[in-house]
Formats: C-alpha cells, sequence, structure tokens
C-alpha cells in the first residue's frame, strides 16, 4: 500500500471519479510492485460496484486493477460471485462511525459453493478504515472461504485510518 496523498491521490481521483481508465495499468503495476509473496491464491476478486453505481461510473476500478493483477499472477479474477447487495451512500463523505454502519451486510456472495476452502485476494483501490475490506472478507468467510487477502492501491494517511499496530498483526490477511 501506498500513502494516499498526492501524485497518487490525484491520479486515482482521475481514474476512479473522471473515467482516465487508461491508468489503470500503471496504477496496477504500482500494486504489482509491492505484493507480497501469494503463491497460495487460488482467486482473485474486486470489490464490486452496486449496478446502479457501475451504470453511472460505467466501469469498476478495482475490477480494472484486479485484471491486471490477475494476468501477472496468471490466477482467475472472478467479479460476478462477490456481489455488493444494497445502493450505499459513497464512504469517502462519511465519519468513521457512519462508514462502519453503511456497509454492514452489505455484501454477498452469489455462488457460495464455488468458493469453498478457495484461498481469495480481494483488491480495492483504497484503504480508510478497513471497512469496506472487512465486510467483503466477512461475506466470504461466512460462505466457507479458507483465505482472504487484502490488497489496495492507496491507504489514507489521516485520524480515521487502521492504527498501524492492527496492520503488523495482518498485513494482508483479513
Amino acid at each position: 500500500m501506498y500513502p494516499y496523498t498526492p501524485p497518487l491521490q490525484q491520479a486515482i481521483c482521475l481514474f476512479k471519479y473522471q473515467g482516465k481508465v487508461s491508468l489503470a495499468a500503471p496504477l496496477a503495476a504500482l500494486m504489482i510492485a509491492k505484493l507480497p509473496p501469494l503463491n497460495s491464491i487460488d482467486v482473485i476478486m474486486p470489490v464490486p460496484l452496486h449496478r446502479e453505481r457501475l451504470r453511472q461510473r460505467e466501469f469498476n476500478q478495482s475490477l480494472l486493477l484486479a485484471d491486471h493483477i490477475g494476468r501477472y499472477l496468471n490466477r482467475p479474477v472472478v467479479y460476478t460471485n462477490l456481489i455488493r447487495t444494497a445502493p450505499t451512500p459513497a464512504q469517502t463523505a462519511l465519519s468513521r462511525k457512519s462508514r462502519l454502519k453503511n456497509l454492514r451486510r452489505a455484501f454477498a456472495v452469489r455462488r457460495p459453493e464455488s468458493i469453498i476452502k478457495q484461498r481469495i485476494l480481494v483488491i480495492d483501490d483504497v484503504f480508510t478504515t478497513g471497512t469496506t475490506v472487512n465486510e467483503c472478507a466477512k461475506a466470504l468467510r461466512k460462505a466457507g472461504s479458507a483465505d482472504v487477502f487484502v490488497m489496495t492501491l492507496g491507504r489514507t494517511v489521516g485520524f480515521d485510518m487502521v492504527p498501524d499496530r492492527v496492520l503488523a498483526q495482518h498485513p494482508y490477511r483479513l
């Protein structure tokens, strides 16, 4: 993870909010450069967007990043099994407390039988409080996955971020 500060912050905003999808490859290359040894990963899953948000944005930035990482790792990218069940407000403008409530039970697994005992790498763009990836991990573990690992491009630097001591205990595994 890189600090979510300029110039990375501007690049992610251009990519995510202004549709500069040509930034997917160089941003994914930054993630690939920081990949820990993950030889045991079975499948890669991007954090899903709700269909309404996907219709507005026209692409899922996490899926574009995951596609590049999947090609590099020679692992399948499955983007239809982990779903967002509710059209939740964007996390960016919410407080830490609101973020925790906003995504509670917002993710589900369509075909649980397909992930039983699978080791899954979840890809997202920015890690702030960890709420999004934690909720994804809960849904995947509840459905029977063996392990859930998480990788994000950026990590916010601020008052509401996850303390380093927590990340040190679980740097990639949730």
